[in-house]
């Protein structure tokens, strides 16, 4: 069975892959255009491909960033709530997985967002199985969480670049900013 896994950062991919790579046929996919400033997109996306290609993954690369566009809706989206910025956020990149999913005939869509704990994991769920329904690609959910300790220390020792927020210039705001004033 093949899974096509939306990776989100290098740290992330870790311990989901290491796990679901025993199971499944796993072909990761990077599609991020939620993650700010540019530069940081670039150094996420180098420690990706460095990651993938010591470990010798299969890897699929959808580089479009339309900066202007996803920035207008999340800035819209976030002044009613954080919830709908990141409702978005999850809906735009898992669409685009299951897309894709579907194009290479892979059994399965998934995200190493199940991954993080401090994700909203019910909503990433339910966008998944909802999106998966829509496209005709099955969604596949497992609670990753219980291997998000194993993934620090995976990326802890393996010197991969680790960021220190979500992706978007939002999550950096209330990770940095909004915490000194």
């Amino acid at each position: 069975m093949k899974i096509l896994l939306h990776a989100c950062c290098a740290p992330c991919l870790m311990a989901p892959y290491k796990h679901l790579s025993k199971e499944y046929d796993i072909v990761v996919f990077w599609y991020n255009p939620n993650i700010q400033p540019y530069r940081e997109y670039v150094r996420r996306l180098k420690a990706f491909r460095e990651y993938t290609s010591r470990i010798g993954a299969k890897v699929i690369e959808d580089l479009s960033y339309p900066l202007e566009d996803w920035l207008l809706k999340a800035s819209l989206l976030s002044k009613k709530s954080n919830v709908l910025r990141c409702r978005f956020c999850y809906a735009d990149r898992l669409y685009k997985t299951a897309v894709m999913a579907k194009k290479i005939s892979s059994d399965y869509f998934s995200t190493t967002l199940l991954l993080a704990p401090y994700q909203k994991h019910e909503i990433v769920k339910e966008i998944g199985e909802k999106i998966g329904k829509k496209v005709g690609v099955k969604f596949y959910y497992e609670d990753m969480r219980k291997w998000f300790d194993e993934g620090e220390g995976m990326a802890r020792k393996s010197g991969i670049y680790r960021q220190g927020y979500c992706g978007c210039i939002f999550s950096e705001a209330d990770r940095y900013w909004r915490d000194k004033i």
